[in-house]
C-alpha cells in the first residue's frame, strides 16, 4: 500500500437525517461544525443529511417526495409545458 494517501482525522461521526430525525454512528472524515450527544453519553461531531435510507422512498418503499428547497415544484413547473406536448403528440 502506498503511504500517506489516506486522511488522518478519521474518528467517530453521526450523521442525522434532518427529515426524520434518525440518525446513525459511523467512523468518518467529514469536517463538521456541531456536535451532538450520543446514546452511549459520549459527544460526538455532527454532519446533517437532507436524505438518507431512512427517509428514501427506494429503500422505504413509500412513495413520499421530502422537499426541502421547494425542488420539486421548481422541476415540475420547469417541465409542465413539456409534458404537454408529448401528450398532444400521441
Amino acid at each position: 500500500m502506498k503511504q500517506d494517501i489516506h486522511p488522518s482525522n478519521y474518528r467517530l461521526v453521526v450523521f442525522k437525517d434532518m427529515s426524520n430525525d434518525s440518525a446513525f454512528l459511523t467512523r468518518s472524515c467529514i469536517d463538521t461544525k456541531d456536535t451532538i450527544q450520543w446514546e452511549d453519553g459520549n459527544e460526538y461531531p455532527l454532519a446533517k443529511l437532507e436524505i438518507s435510507a431512512s427517509s428514501h422512498p427506494f429503500y422505504t418503499g413509500k412513495i413520499k417526495l421530502v422537499d426541502t428547497a421547494g425542488r420539486v415544484d421548481k422541476f415540475r413547473n420547469r417541465y409542465k409545458t413539456h409534458k404537454s406536448k408529448i401528450g398532444e403528440e400521441q
